[in-house]
């Protein structure tokens, strides 16, 4: 068979990793669609599920430099099987909630496993993936992460009507737990040991990345990460601004119905699939032909800031529908060019300390999910305007364009 089209063993890391994203956001944004019910069967309130929606934030922003050392010093193979289970065991329990204190504690411990999930997928990147290829690895692993955002709500939705809701739950815990047995059956944190590698696959793969053993000096690293951190607050706010309100957005601000609010939102929302894949693709292709991971990193994340500010900027001047549809969809088009390079940044200063990076990185994007939906739902509110809220995400997107300048993914960490 060509090689071309051949399933080698990195492949099909990569394929599973696909999968992992999919998955634990089906299970993370699964809430939402069973919320009404689950609302009526346990008494509770709306404040109560507001602060259940919550309960995931606060140990998915710690866990993304708990889990990302844990991933570094244990390897990717045991910290994802120790993370899916941890989600599995959530998932499946969210469906015995006896009430607001149950489902409040068990969003705390799906926040915990699914935190430390990301550092160390892509400490098994690092290994797995040619130097070449790392943000076009970021960006397909993200974009079925957004698949997975969009996907939800039909699914959960499907299964509704032929089980309760409770055992939907249970459904998707097994269906972590089918990837769990698979990941342990397949992976090797060192390719070298794969029973299926090949010296052709190891020649394109890089030198072993190893970790273990080695003392970090956290504040050092910190120091090189930092700047990286920044950026992914200001991208985040705009991220968690999309997926939180722009259903409501348009169902408010232009009066339409559930449904055809729901058909804008998916189209808005497709527009960042496609933006993930195409960042990594242009930036590994602006590697390839200039060798400066300056060059390849930072046009692309300064083009997907630049290019979100500028289409945002039509939103808030006209009110109207088809404007909004249309730059609403090429602003998150260009806020997901951003991703797949900001992910390879991490790589590219510390590969030998992957997982600690990137949750060093992704814990301000974490923090943004704590802060950008309250603060643009309580500015809402407050004006009766939704102008002023989205001038506040314009203004960071902006600030984020300038920072960028600024990133130094050349400059590598050494211990």
């Amino acid at each position: 068979m060509n090689r071309a089209f051949r399933a080698t063993p990195p492949r099909i890391v990569l394929g599973l990793l696909c999968l992992l994203y999919l998955i634990l956001f089906v299970v993370r944004v699964s809430l939402s669609t069973v919320a009404p019910l689950m609302k009526t069967d346990l008494a509770l309130s709306n404040s109560q599920l507001g602060l259940a929606f919550s309960a995931f934030a606060l140990p998915y922003a710690a866990f993304q430099l708990i889990g990302g050392w844990v991933g570094d010093r244990l390897g990717p193979r045991r910290t994802l099987i120790a993370s899916c289970a941890i989600v599995t065991a959530a998932t499946v329990l969210t469906g015995a909630a006896g009430g607001f204190a149950s489902l409040f504690a068990l969003r705390a411990i799906l926040g915990i496993g699914e935190g430390a999930a990301f550092p160390a997928a892509t400490r098994a990147m690092v290994s797995w993936t040619p130097v070449a290829r790392w943000a076009f690895a970021q960006g397909i692993t993200h974009s079925f992460a957004r698949i997975g955002n969009a996907l939800t709500p039909a699914l959960v939705a499907a299964l509704l009507l032929v089980v309760a809701w409770r055992t939907t739950f249970a459904i998707l815990g097994a269906l972590v737990l089918v990837w769990l047995a698979a990941w342990a059956w397949y992976f090797r944190d060192d390719p070298r040991k794969h029973f299926a590698i090949t010296n052709a696959d190891l020649a394109l793969l890089p030198a072993r990345a190893e970790s273990r053993g080695k003392p970090v000096r956290w504040l050092r690293l910190a120091r090189f990460i930092l700047p990286v951190t920044i950026v992914d607050f200001c991208y985040g706010w705009t991220l968690w601004l999309f997926l939180s309100w722009i259903p409501s957005f348009f169902l408010e601000n232009y009066h339409l119905a559930l449904q055809a609010s729901a058909m804008f939102s998916a189209g808005v929302l497709s527009a960042g699939v496609i933006g993930d894949t195409a960042g990594g693709i242009w930036s590994d292709r602006l590697l390839h032909k200039t060798g400066s991971r300056v060059v390849a990193r930072r046009r692309v994340i300064v083009t997907g800031f630049t290019g979100a500010f500028v289409f945002m900027l039509p939103v808030i001047a006209f009110h109207n529908l088809t404007v909004a549809a249309i730059c609403l969809s090429l602003a998150f088009f260009f806020a997901e060019l951003i991703v797949a390079p900001i992910w390879a940044v991490p790589m590219d200063i510390a590969p030998n300390h992957a997982a600690i990076a990137s949750g060093m990185m992704n814990f301000g994007f974490a923090i943004a999910g704590l802060v950008s939906p309250s603060s643009f739902g309580y500015l809402v509110d407050r004006t009766g305007s939704w102008t002023i809220p989205f001038g506040g995400s314009v203004t960071l997107l902006l600030l984020g364009a300038a920072l960028a300048l600024r990133l130094r993914p050349d400059r590598r960490y050494m211990e």
